[in-house]
């Protein structure tokens, strides 16, 4: 028998197992039983991630390894791993590949500034004195066996503080505000603490509020309302923000002229401190059809709430000659505009006219009505 067609089918099926063999590999846990996992936390529009494997302080054979993982298990300072190029390394501030961390914006660190993007995170922990904790911009090493000091973007000194057991190494987030939060690492008895702050988180707003008002929230005087009314809150952009104030009320297609969006311009003319042209709007305002018996009485509260007593017993009175069937609101309000301005005996007496008319859905509060009634006649 010839054998020949037979040798060249088997050489290829050689070959190709071969290849399947060096190419692929089969899937195991992960080194050590160390888990991988990944916390992530918003501060506004910004991400950070801190993705890492997590050893514990129990070893996979069962040994308890409390009080060797510090300064043991994980080394001071930097140390010839026997492994890979560096020659120095720090410690990987996790087990297994690169702990990484990700920024979706600029940031700070402890005041320093950090660049968006992936980094990998290592530490130089010390016995004694501040850490040094270092983000690299090589994220897809393993571990710290390839670390270069001159692939570093940032270097920090942090300081270890003692914590509650923790048998895990774990990330996390504390102290969360809107432009800032405290990072942390985790272990046995010891967290590593590491401020994260936005420079400046309302410009990353503006910005974004400026990219959607040419899209379709630009196309609701509603949006242009909310965009004027942040800026004003948080007394930033006020030059556009009274731009967008006007595009609310008489912008071609989308603008409407209503009590809300005049109430939207005399907030920011107010925040820019012109008092005389904010309160000409609102006056405005108070006599659009728009203009609910509640909409002015809680206008005259907040002028009450900045000290302007005088101006608000006007809007209250206004409110109730033009609304003369409302008694219990409105009379409400002539009792705060008048106590405001020291009138008490007549603030008692609106007082006692409100809580005369007072609507079945108010009920439930009569209690508190009556403490307001009764404070004032306890100060006579």
């Amino acid at each position: 028998m010839n054998h020949t067609n037979i040798k060249i089918p088997l050489l290829l099926l050689g070959c190709l197992f071969s290849t399947v063999v060096i190419a692929q590999s089969i899937t195991l846990p992960p080194s050590g039983e160390n888990q991988k996992a990944s916390v992530s936390q918003w501060m506004g529009l910004v991400k950070v991630n801190i993705t890492y494997n997590s050893p514990d302080v129990t070893s996979p054979n069962g040994e308890d390894r409390s009080g060797k993982i510090w300064g043991q298990l994980v080394p001071w300072g930097m140390v010839n791993l026997g492994f890979g190029t560096a020659k120095e390394s720090p410690w990987r501030a996790g087990a297994n590949e690169n702990t990484v961390f990700y920024a979706s914006h600029d940031i700070n660190i402890e005041g320093q500034k950090l660049s968006s993007g992936h980094y990998g995170i290592h530490i130089i922990p010390n016995e004694t004195g501040s850490w040094t904790l270092i983000f690299s911009k090589d994220y897809s090493s393993w571990g710290s066996f390839f670390y270069n000091p001159d692939e570093d973007a940032l270097r920090v000194e942090v300081n270890p503080v003692e914590s509650e057991f923790s048998e895990w190494l774990n990330y996390g987030f504390e102290d969360r505000q809107l432009g800032s939060c405290t990072a942390f690492l985790e272990w046995e008895n010891l967290k590593v603490p590491f401020k994260i702050e936005v420079p400046d988180i309302h410009s990353l707003y503006i910005s974004k509020i400026r990219e959607e008002l040419k899209s379709s929230p630009g196309f609701s005087y509603l949006s242009w309302v909310q965009a004027a009314t942040y800026c004003a809150n948080n007394k930033i952009n006020l030059d556009e923000a009274l731009i967008w104030a006007d595009n609310a009320i008489s912008a071609p297609f989308i603008g409407q002229e209503n009590f809300q969006t005049l109430q939207t311009k005399a907030l920011v003319l107010n925040t820019m401190n012109n008092t005389e042209e904010a309160d000409w709007v609102m006056d405005k305002a108070i006599e659009h059809p728009t203009a609910t018996v509640m909409a002015i009485h809680q206008y005259g509260r907040s002028l009450i709430t900045i000290g302007r007593n005088e101006k608000a017993m006007e809007v209250f009175e206004k409110n109730a000659k033009m609304h003369p069937e409302d008694k219990f609101t409105t009379n409400v309000g002539l009792a705060r505009g008048s106590a405001a301005i020291g009138e008490t005996k007549k603030a008692i007496k609106y007082w006692e006219t409100a809580i005369k008319n007072l609507p079945e859905d108010q009920k439930v509060y009569l209690s508190y009505y009556e403490s307001e009634l009764n404070k004032l006649k306890e100060s006579l």
